[in-house]
């Protein structure tokens, strides 16, 4: 039987997009500035956002204790509410797009481990947040899923696979409670 070997891990594929100086700098100026508690100034989060690679549209509203892993594999459209404490674990590229809502505690969780491999190695894949999409407070998306034009994900359910277009889902897995339909 063939046994896990964690001390075999590969860290060097961690991040092939950004140099280990670029990755540490990151470390620091998002824990000491974007990341912060004590920052409520939304304009200085962006512009760090922006110069470490960021691609971020107008109207941005980053609250307080917001985690993003690397900038440089991020894309915002205009009109975006990320809530405080919300994660963005973007080992692999997130593309959020406008007039979205993700709130407190949300996670964006690219990547993962390959279970059926010894050396435990990283499988990613990237995440796509639609137009309208509203992820709810402390759920989850999973790597590879692309939540589809204003859907919802309710608070604390869990997207391992793609939502629907206009569609409410709920639980863990996530399932389609029903239509969203908006009111003029």
């Amino acid at each position: 039987m063939i046994e896990t070997r964690l001390e075999n891990f590969d860290s060097s594929v961690f991040d092939k997009e950004a140099s280990k100086i670029k990755i540490l700098t990151w470390f620091f100026v998002n824990a000491l500035i974007v990341k912060a508690s004590w920052n409520p100034f939304m304009k200085i989060k962006i512009f760090f956002l922006r110069l470490f690679g960021a691609k971020i549209g107008k109207s941005l509203i980053i609250k307080n204790n917001v985690n993003i892993k690397f900038p440089w594999k991020l894309k915002i459209g205009d009109n975006v509410w990320l809530g405080e404490n919300s994660w963005i674990d973007n080992l692999d590229h997130v593309t959020i797009g406008n007039n979205v809502c993700i709130s407190q505690g949300a996670l964006l969780l690219t990547g993962n481990h390959d279970y059926t491999l010894p050396t435990f190695d990283y499988r990613n894949a990237p995440i796509i947040l639609e137009d309208g999409v509203w992820i709810g407070a402390k759920a989850i998306v999973c790597p590879g899923v692309t939540c589809k034009t204003h859907s919802i994900l309710c608070v604390g359910s869990i997207a391992s696979k793609n939502l629907e277009a206009f569609k409410i889902y709920q639980g863990n897995p996530a399932i389609n409670l029903r239509d969203r339909k908006l009111i003029k």
